[in-house]
């Protein structure tokens, strides 16, 4: 295995666990229903509509279901 090889998996590893951590994160606000960030100005679920606390928690469902489903 040469250096190239090395660096290259090196850098998948570490690209894999930051998508994977972002995903988790953003579900997991989205799931919550906190403000989003001040710049988009969206309301409470930062789409553009206010939605149910149920509505939110089925949609991250449905988002973590197809995210595990994109890894695979």
């Amino acid at each position: 295995m040469n250096a190239n090889q090395l660096i290259s998996m090196f850098t998948r590893l570490v690209a894999r666990r930051a998508m994977t951590w972002g995903i988790n994160k953003g579900l997991g606000t989205l799931s919550r229903g906190k403000t989003g960030s001040g710049k988009t100005g969206f309301g409470k679920s930062g789409l553009g509509k206010r939605r149910s606390d149920a509505q939110m928690q089925d949609l991250a469902r449905k988002m973590r279901t197809l995210s595990r489903l994109t890894r695979r």
